[in-house]
């Protein structure tokens, strides 16, 4: 997750979009083949961002309907600086965070893919799945 590391100045939304934005075009390899797996709701029907901006973070991947947030990370990544993040943004929003590395993706796309449908199984859903259908002409006075 993110970009934004706290040593800074927390940058306003408008420069976390534009930075999600620009990521969006330049993934990873482990990303860009997991995200083959998650986009057009590939994954039991759940509906996948790439590169969320969730508060003052970045998520690589992130499934709104079940909260649940999923980093790619590389050999870089400090596991306990991203513990305490999972945490905050456990507490904060409520949102559960899977993390599987690189390797993992690349070597083994498809155990990838069943831990998150056991994930996604698990978790609930935020909000109902029938959704309220759009009103019609007449309704909107058309």
């Amino acid at each position: 997750m993110g970009w934004w590391t706290g040593a800074m100045t927390r940058p306003d939304r408008q420069t976390m979009l534009a930075r999600a934005a620009a990521m969006r075009h330049e993934p990873t390899e482990a990303e860009k083949r997991l995200w083959r797996c998650l986009s057009h709701s590939q994954l039991d029907a759940h509906k996948f961002r790439r590169q969320a901006v969730i508060g003052s973070y970045i998520a690589d991947f992130f499934c709104p309907a079940k909260g649940l947030i999923v980093e790619i990370d590389g050999d870089t990544h400090d596991m306990q600086r991203d513990a305490n993040r999972d945490e905050r943004i456990c507490a904060q929003h409520g949102f559960v965070t899977m993390r599987f590395s690189n390797r993992d993706v690349l070597d083994n796309l498809d155990g990838v893919l069943e831990k998150l449908r056991i994930a996604l199984a698990d978790l609930p859903d935020r909000w109902p799945q029938s959704t309220t259908p759009n009103p019609s002409s007449e309704e909107e006075g058309l």
